[in-house]
């Protein structure tokens, strides 16, 4: 009893029936009113002559005093059963004969009001006569007949209005809330991880939005779903390599293959420091997201730490024979933590280098646009291709999936760089075509700004 569809369904009977009862309880009443009016009204005007008649003698008596007389003479009737009786009614609607002899003295009701015929004398009324009120023995048998078989069709029709009006307000119901109940199936199948179900976009303009964001949600938790999952097997995948090494090399040892000599601790404790390094590289990628990073951001002028990362980077760009260069001519002012852009840059100055080959070029600039400042870190390297593109900044992203990182990398500082750089308020992005190098950027806000 409590779905939608069946308390609207409820809603629409109850209304349905209740129009249909009322439309037909005034519509019976007003057409019996009418009617017997009509019925009076046709009585007394057969009557012919008795307004005029009457008004000669309350102008002769100027009184409504013994005009019984004159009425039963001019009726000419008995109290016939078959119609109503004669009335007279002085100037306020008393009245002062009753051919029946039951009510006078007692004032006309609104019903008898509206039909009875005024007698006037000089313009003003002095009296009423009319054919009093009905009950159903009043009527001619023929006109009792035709009342009760308009009261009749007035029921039949009042049945099949509130029948039509339930058929067409439950098939409304069902229609309103099916989208609702498969919006509620399509949720209960998500929920069981289903995470390719979806919510058929239909009915009204509300239930449709409702069924969109449902989508849209779904769309996002699925998205997080398989962010997670591909997160959990890079993880596993990252600590494969060093744990491998570890256990094999220490194996070696414990069955002599390998003397326990300083060289061969000394690959040991590299590993560790791999593990070491991309354990601190997911908390710090984890605070990041969560916006739980502690940060200096402060106005400060970044030049001088761009010129220090460059001149860091400068004997491995050397050993490599790869020109390395910072091209800035005035200072760099903007809102930022010093030590999060320096680590931003090493990050994509470390990338230029590993992927720039012998006789490249590798420039880090700053320019000045709509009160931000853009840093530009361009190589002539081998370039990304654009499906790949897409993906550069994502955790533990390789393009080439069989590459086995030799440089020490965890595979995150692309994600964590971009966290680091939203989080101080700008943004950061990537453009590369294949064999002509690529361009890493990222913007901050100006310290005036």
């Amino acid at each position: 009893m409590n779905r939608l569809w069946i308390r609207l369904s409820l809603a629409f009977v109850v209304v349905a029936s209740i129009s249909a009862v009322a439309v037909a309880w005034v519509s019976n009443t007003l057409a019996a009113n009418q009617f017997r009016q009509y019925v009076a009204r046709r009585d007394l005007l057969a009557q012919s002559g008795l307004p005029e008649t009457l008004a000669e003698y309350y102008q002769a008596n100027a009184s409504w005093g013994g005009v019984e007389q004159v009425l039963r003479q001019s009726s000419g009737r008995g109290q016939g059963r078959g119609r109503p009786p004669l009335l007279l009614a002085d100037a306020s609607g008393t009245i002062v004969y009753d051919e029946r002899g039951q009510r006078v003295g007692t004032s006309l009701s609104g019903d008898e009001r509206a039909s009875m015929l005024p007698i006037e004398l000089n313009g003003a009324a002095v009296g009423y006569v009319l054919l009093g009120a009905q009950g159903r023995g009043t009527l001619a048998q023929s006109d009792q007949d035709y009342l009760d078989q308009l009261r009749s069709t007035l029921i039949v029709a009042a049945v099949i209005a509130a029948a039509a009006g339930v058929i067409i307000g439950v098939a409304m119901a069902r229609t309103l809330s099916r989208p609702l109940s498969k919006l509620a199936q399509a949720a209960q199948a998500f929920a069981a991880h289903n995470w390719d179900q979806r919510a058929p976009v239909g009915g009204t303009e509300e239930v449709a939005e409702v069924a969109f964001a449902f989508n849209d949600m779904a769309d996002s938790l699925q998205k997080v779903e398989t962010l997670r999952r591909n997160l959990m097997a890079d993880v596993a995948h990252e600590l494969r390599t060093p744990l491998t090494v570890l256990q094999g090399n220490l194996r070696a040892m414990l069955d002599g293959v390998y003397p326990l000599e300083r060289s061969e601790i000394t690959t040991l404790y590299d590993e560790t420091r791999l593990l070491q390094r991309l354990a601190d590289d997911l908390r710090e990628l984890a605070l990041a997201e969560a916006g739980q990073l502690k940060l200096n951001v402060q106005p400060l002028d970044i030049a001088p730490i761009i010129r220090s990362t460059v001149a860091n980077f400068m004997p491995v760009a050397e050993e490599h024979s790869v020109t390395l260069a910072a091209k800035l001519d005035r200072a760099v002012e903007v809102c930022a933590d010093p030590d999060r852009v320096a680590q931003v840059l090493r990050n994509l100055i470390a990338n230029a280098l590993w992927h720039t080959s012998a006789q490249g070029y590798i420039t880090v600039e700053a320019q000045l646009t709509d009160r931000v400042w853009g840093i530009n870190v361009s190589d002539t390297g081998e370039g990304i291709a654009q499906e790949d593109l897409l993906h550069v900044f994502d955790r533990f992203y390789r393009a080439d999936k069989s590459h086995i990182r030799h440089n020490g990398s965890s595979g995150l500082g692309l994600a964590i760089a971009k966290s680091l750089i939203q989080a101080m308020g700008g943004q950061i992005g990537a453009e590369s075509k294949l064999g002509k190098g690529s361009r890493f950027w990222f913007t901050l806000p100006c310290a005036a700004a």
